[in-house]
């Protein structure tokens, strides 16, 4: 009520934007520039939050939708003068680190995984299993490097290095992301770069976040006992529940349960 009456101050509003799960992909659910668009521009602009805070739980996903997101989120804190503050949860990994490092500060949990700062892409190859079943693969192109690395014929060296070329590629872009975001903060003398992980407390030493701690306790500490959290989040709609959607939503999970399998968690 107070918030109508003239003259009475508000309490101060957090906005918490909640960035859960693999990174890309499409449909509802999923963490992607189209569908946080909207929840990441409402998290500024409603309200006047005196800081925004990210929830980030992520094993990490497309180095593109990772960029894209982080981008948007510090246009807006650029252009709306809002801090950004970001909070891992069970992992802050790959991408999800890059999410993170789109805040101002990290802050994590002590058992809390950060890191994995690399690029990684993983296939099957199947040219023994259909060459054993009797099965002849058949494909045409225009174009010498059009089927690369199909994983019905064997891997050839020249796509493997093509692929190899195009992963440091994406590692530099990535890089360059936390240099200039953790800028003053990561050590000199020590490669931080290669995908390996840490808990939080070692992350902390490596200037890869900022502090130990929680949302809750953090927002009072900083914005007073009456601070207010309100909380924005990717939303799934009734009909992921049915018929293709279902089976789309089962093949992410388990997608996501491999992703967070590498974090041992």
């Amino acid at each position: 009520m107070k918030n109508w009456l003239p003259f009475v101050k508000s309490d101060p509003t957090v906005a918490v934007i909640r960035l859960a799960g693999l990174i890309g992909g499409q449909g509802p659910g999923t963490l992607n520039d189209v569908t946080l668009r909207p929840i990441i521009e409402k998290a500024f602009s409603k309200g006047k939050p005196v800081a925004v805070a990210l929830e980030v739980n992520s094993p990490g996903g497309s180095p593109v939708q990772s960029s894209l997101i982080g981008a948007r989120i510090r246009r807006l804190a650029e252009e709306k003068n809002i801090p950004v503050i970001a909070f891992v949860e069970d992992v802050a990994g790959s991408g999800g680190y890059w999410l993170a490092a789109a805040a101002d500060e990290i802050y994590a949990d002590s058992s809390s995984v950060v890191g994995s700062v690399g690029v990684i892409s993983a296939s099957f190859g199947l040219d023994e299993f259909i060459k054993t079943h009797g099965i002849e693969r058949r494909i045409y192109t225009a174009g010498e490097s059009k089927s690369m690395l199909d994983p019905f014929r064997p891997a050839a060296p020249e796509d493997v290095a093509r692929l190899k070329t195009l992963l440091e590629d994406v590692h530099v872009n990535f890089k360059e992301h936390i240099t200039a975001r953790r800028k003053g903060k990561l050590p000199e003398d020590q490669d931080l770069f290669t995908g390996e992980i840490w808990l939080a407390r070692r992350a902390l030493e490596l200037g890869l976040i900022d502090g130990i701690g929680h949302l809750l306790p953090v927002m009072k500490e900083r914005f007073g006992k009456k601070v207010r959290l309100r909380s924005y989040s990717v939303k799934r709609g009734l009909l992921s529940r049915f018929s293709t959607q279902m089976v789309q939503e089962a093949v992410l999970s388990i997608e996501e349960r491999a992703a967070y399998a590498r974090f041992g968690l």
